[in-house]
């Protein structure tokens, strides 16, 4: 205690001490700095980048189709690998895919109009897959996809080669690229098996027609095309110091991948059937029946999420009927017009004469398939210098058009031409107009007479796919790159064919137009005998929106289908089951079964030409009236490139854009 009493005493006295001033209160601090305001728009395209590009990594055969390494360097990787759908990878995927879909949906605050029609695409197309993938389980039964992936990704490969002199083509990097990839169609095929047996274990398994035509014929077609005719491409077609070397790894390289389609053909021979040389008739009683009905729901679902169509399938089964008949009467009358003309004797019953004049311009037809080749090419030059002539199109000097044979492994696919367009995201490559050979068949020669030509020139070739592509690419920067996309798969039965209601819809709709009066031409383009062919045309597409949907909601059976496809456009009466058939009715059933495969295995890919040329049409009515309404002239040509400008998506996704754009509204 005596040592505490001292600091006691201290600490009173210390207490009793006048209190100091108190120190000065600090200076309200400066409030802290707004952080910077985000950049929505410039947010959005970022993350529209990254979602590109790894689409793109996921989908190499895709990347390649569209020139990816233009679009990003670091997608030259994919040009040597195939799309993985093993089980492992498929779950990432899809994870993936749930990360991207939340992504997307909280980019709301988006000022540019553009960059939300691109949120609302990549919305659609991620929504797509998680169906296609985690709810239907395709890939348990995707067999035309897997054997139609190698032979994509190969010929993408070779259509976008570098030229590198007179008549070569491709870097040492891209035939080494190419050779990759075709060393990896063995592993691919594998997962390929293993997939298709799970489905065998669900239930979940391809139609018996997809098990002949491409189980069993298109293994065959591709073994040959990889193993023989793409070395012999690479040996033509290489240059410089190390052809030899890079000339002996693609054989190589092809040797395997043929073998690994035999080897894949073995299995589904074996998997599928009890007979396979007996084809349909051989397949084992477990698959035999009919499966390639897509149903209802999910018809009416592809309807409303993939091509943004408002109408169920049985408002569009039910709605085509109308169509196919008022078309029917209109090349009735053309037919009679054509038959007074040649002064040809018709029978009185209306749908005979027209059989009749179609038999008569049978005639003129192309003595070969080379000769029929050369045919549709100088059609589709016409119609260039037609549209020069009249100033539908500002078409350049120096427009090139590519015309040849469909390569046999699309055969099974392509029955009569298609059009593959060149790399847009880069600027070598060349599109092609493709046409199928008959084998020089005299009936299917006659099909593909002079004055059929035009039509189908004018839809494949110029002002169609040809013309509507190398447009689309002049133009990508004016769309959201996300809109190349193709969810599924660029051309088979896992694909979305969003992208289809674009570009078949444009095809049908440029048909149409090289038939309406232009300047110096009231009549139009084609003469009165390829505007019959033009109708058939038309016909044809809209009796496509009956049979597919059909088809697909059991509405029609196969044999119904064929049936039709063959009495209606080709107005030829009786069943392609009958006993005794005629040459002519032969090779029409003949091409109508091949359609009717296709669109069996395709759902909805065959509606998008009728509905995706609706679209523009409706979308064209509106514009002009609004111009009226504005008292301005309707100018057909820029409304053309406005509609173009939007890129290969659907009119019914950027309709409100284009309006805006004419009427010079941002």
């Amino acid at each position: 205690m005596r040592r505490l009493l001292p600091l006691l005493l201290l600490a009173l006295a210390c207490s009793h001490r006048p209190a100091a001033a108190p120190p000065p209160a600090p200076a309200p601090a400066a409030p802290p700095a707004p952080a910077p305001a985000r950049d929505a728009d410039a947010d959005f395209r970022a993350l529209e980048h990254r979602y590109v590009v790894e689409f793109l990594q996921r989908n190499p055969t895709e990347s390649t189709y569209l020139g990816g390494s233009g679009f990003d360097p670091a997608l030259a990787e994919a040009d040597g690998r195939l799309r993985d759908l093993s089980p492992g990878a498929l779950a990432e995927e899809l994870q993936w895919v749930e990360r991207l879909q939340r992504a997307f949906t909280d980019a709301r605050a988006l000022q540019s109009t553009s960059l939300r029609i691109d949120r609302e695409v990549a919305l659609a197309q991620l929504r797509y897959l998680h169906h296609l993938y985690a709810e239907r389980r395709y890939q348990e039964r995707a067999l035309d996809s897997y054997v139609d992936e190698p032979f994509r990704g190969t010929d993408a490969s070779l259509q976008g080669m570098t030229r590198t002199g007179e008549g070569t083509l491709g870097t040492a990097a891209e035939w080494r690229a190419l050779a990759r990839r075709l060393r990896a169609v063995p592993a691919y095929l594998q997962v390929a098996q293993d997939q298709l047996q799970t489905g065998v274990t669900r239930g979940n398994t391809p139609d018996k027609r997809m098990l002949v035509r491409d189980g069993l014929d298109t293994p065959l077609a591709s073994a040959e095309y990889l193993s023989k005719t793409v070395p012999a491409l690479a040996e033509a077609r290489a240059s410089g110091p190390e052809k030899e070397a890079l000339v002996q790894e693609v054989q190589q390289a092809g040797a395997q991948a043929g073998e690994a389609f035999r080897t894949f053909r073995a299995f589904v021979a074996k998997t599928f059937f009890d007979a396979p040389d007996r084809r349909e008739a051989g397949v084992k009683p477990a698959f035999a029946q009919d499966h390639y009905a897509l149903g209802e729901p999910e018809y009416d679902w592809a309807l409303k999420h993939d091509l943004g169509v408002s109408e169920t399938s049985a408002q569009l089964f039910e709605g085509a009927q109308g169509l196919i008949e008022a078309r029917q009467q209109e090349m009735v009358q053309l037919a009679r017009d054509i038959g007074r003309s040649h002064q040809w004797r018709l029978p009185a019953d209306g749908f005979a004469a027209v059989r009749a004049v179609f038999d008569r311009l049978g005639q003129d037809y192309p003595k070969s398939d080379r000769e029929m080749v050369e045919g549709y090419r100088a059609a589709a030059f016409r119609l260039v210098d037609y549209a020069r002539k009249t100033g539908l199109f500002e078409v350049p000097q120096d427009y090139q058009l590519e015309v040849v044979e469909t390569p046999e492994p699309l055969r099974a696919s392509v029955s009569g031409a298609s059009y593959y367009p060149a790399p847009p995201f880069k600027r070598t490559g060349v599109g092609r107009f493709y046409v199928t050979p008959t084998g020089n068949d005299v009936e299917g020669l006659k099909a593909n007479n002079v004055h059929a030509m035009a039509d189908l020139s004018a839809h494949e070739g110029f002002p169609g796919h040809d013309w509507h592509y190398k447009t689309l690419t002049r133009e990508r920067d004016a769309f959201g790159p996300l809109r190349w996309l193709m969810p599924g798969a660029v051309e088979d039965s896992s694909s979305m064919w969003a992208d289809s209601m674009a570009s078949e819809g444009w095809g049908l709709y440029a048909e149409a137009l090289m038939a309406e009066p232009a300047p110096g031409a009231p009549a139009g383009f084609y003469t009165p005998e390829e505007r019959l062919y033009m109708l058939a045309g038309q016909l044809y597409r809209e009796l496509r929106v009956r049979v597919d949907t059909g088809l697909h909601t059991g509405r029609l059976t196969y044999a119904q289908a064929v049936d039709l496809f063959s009495q209606v456009p080709d107005f030829l009466p009786g069943s392609c089951t009958a006993p005794r058939l005629s040459a002519v009715k032969r090779a029409s059933c003949k091409g109508a079964e091949e359609a009717i495969y296709r669109y069996s295995k395709w759902p909805t890919q065959a509606v998008t030409y009728r509905l995706g040329r609706d679209a523009i049409r409706s979308l064209r009515a509106e514009a002009r009236r609004q111009a009226e309404l504005a008292g301005r002239p309707f100018d057909l040509q820029r409304f053309h490139l406005a509609l173009m400008r939007q890129g290969p998506v659907p009119a019914t996704f950027v309709r409100a854009q284009v309006l805006r754009g004419l009427a010079g509204v941002q």
